[in-house]
């Protein structure tokens, strides 16, 4: 448990670095990404000081986590139908993350555990994939000019 602990540390710090760099790219509502840029370097630090117990707790509050940013994201595909072709695609990942969310809430522990690894992977791969597609997008933008 020491490792995931540490692992989901890692992963947030991750994420903060995204969040601090979309932050500075956005044109607007570039509050919101530093915000979570700030939650999820606190959410780091925590899991840093007791990695033991910080799957454990991860485990506890995952609906909620889920729901968050499946809100976020769905914020996110509205705020962006003028400048992202593919908006849609950020809705339904956060509309499927709001289900997830409420799902996971009502778990036994050792499933919200499993799901907790399972959405670790996820997460990464759905991030992944979203940077690349941004990526594409930038690069065409450059073209045009």
């Amino acid at each position: 448990m020491t490792t995931v602990g540490i692992i989901v540390g890692i992963m947030f710090l991750g994420f903060a670095f995204q969040q601090f760099t979309l932050a500075g790219l956005a044109d607007s509502l570039s509050w919101v990404y530093a915000i979570l840029g700030v939650l999820f370097v606190a959410a780091a630090v925590l899991a840093f000081i007791s990695p033991e117990n910080t799957f454990a707790a991860i485990a506890d509050i995952l609906g909620f986590l889920f729901l968050l940013v499946g809100v976020f994201w769905i914020i996110e595909a509205f705020a962006s139908i003028d400048a992202n072709p593919l908006w849609w695609l950020t809705l339904i990942a956060g509309i499927l993350m709001v289900i997830l969310g409420f799902y996971t809430g009502g778990a036994f522990f050792i499933h919200r555990a499993f799901v907790l690894l399972v959405f670790a992977g996820i997460w990464s791969l759905m991030t992944g994939i979203t940077d690349i597609v941004r990526a594409f997008q930038i690069r065409k933008a450059g073209r045009l000019f």
